[in-house]
């Protein structure tokens, strides 16, 4: 009886190394970078996570264009890449071809939906998130007036714009929300001195907070707000080590968990496709506080934006969702 016991429980053991063995994961980036400190490197740090706790590495690919994106799936999926996480809006129409040509290879796309049974498409309520600091940006500001610099002009980062203004026009009514996008194509997330430039033209209007949701971009708002003794809030990964005493706080968005979540179900042959969306309830989306920061929030900006994340959860409060009619209602 015993012998037999100790036979299964080996079986149970190879069983369960042969199904972490049968991955091979793969990462395909946007176009702003691996490190970009925001976006990008958080995908790559969700991946790093389950390679240290697995000891399964992963094979990644930083596009330059948006023809590179496709190629870089499609050669992953021929190769026996599985599963594969790509992690921009930009590669909704590779994911669709791709995923259809290799049924039984398993996908996420990150920041859009792609309807196909072995595709995870994995959304945020960035709006939520935006609103959340926004409340703070709000309180922070003596001026009355706060900025804010997007990357490239489309809905999904009117989306973070709309919930940051939102956020703000809680906080104080009467307070201006500047506002700017980089530019219209994909190097609007890699532009970091034109970011720079947009954020002291703000501060020249009078702006003295400014909020970066511009990939690399956002490096170059960070850095001339610090340099103009301004605060600025940074987006996707916590970025308030970069600037510290500067960074106001940064919009957390988990694309993190997107990958290693990604990566954790197929491992354990839990992996679904289908729609996940992530929001505050879910911790998808949130403020960083550390010690970075902790000396510019005060205990009345914390309580509110603690009665804020509440009441959002509880459903008392609604952000308004600019993707929903492409509307900001302010």
């Amino acid at each position: 009886m015993k012998k037999t016991l100790l036979t299964l429980i080996a079986m149970a053991a190879l069983s369960t190394t042969a199904l972490a063995a049968d991955i091979k994961p793969a990462l395909v980036y946007g176009t702003g970078g691996k490190f970009d400190k925001s976006f990008n490197e958080a995908a790559f740090q969700g991946a790093e996570k389950y390679k240290k706790e697995t000891g399964t590495d992963f094979r990644d690919f930083e596009p330059t264009s948006d023809t590179q994106g496709e190629q870089a799936i499609r050669n992953f999926a021929s190769r026996g890449y599985n599963p594969i996480v790509a992690v921009s809006f930009a590669w909704t129409s590779a994911m669709e071809k791709v995923a259809a040509e290799f049924p039984d290879t398993k996908f996420v796309i990150v920041d859009s939906v792609v309807k196909l049974p072995n595709v995870r498409s994995v959304v945020f309520k960035e709006e939520e998130g935006s609103y959340l600091v926004g409340i703070l940006a709000g309180m922070a500001s003596k001026s009355g007036k706060v900025g804010f610099i997007g990357g490239m002009d489309i809905p999904l980062i009117r989306k973070f714009a709309c919930g940051y203004a939102q956020g703000a026009k809680a906080a104080n009514a009467k307070i201006e929300v500047l506002q700017n996008m980089t530019g219209t194509t994909g190097a609007a997330w890699n532009d970091p001195v034109r970011g720079g430039e947009l954020t002291k033209n703000q501060i020249d209007q009078g702006a003295d907070v400014i909020y970066a949701a511009a990939g690399a971009t956002g490096l170059g708002v960070l850095q001339t707000a610090a340099d103009n003794k301004k605060l600025s809030i940074g987006v996707d990964s916590n970025q308030n080590h970069l600037h510290p005493g500067s960074v106001l706080t940064s919009m957390v968005k988990r694309v993190d968990l997107a990958v290693y979540n990604a990566y954790k179900d197929a491992a354990a042959g839990k992996f679904t496709g289908g729609i996940q969306t992530n929001g505050v309830k879910e911790d998808g989306v949130a403020y960083a506080l550390d010690d970075n920061n902790a000396k510019l929030i005060t205990p009345e900006m914390k309580t509110a934006v603690e009665k804020a994340k509440a009441d959002i959860i509880s459903g008392s409060v609604k952000v308004h969702d600019y993707m929903s009619d492409n509307s900001c209602p302010m």
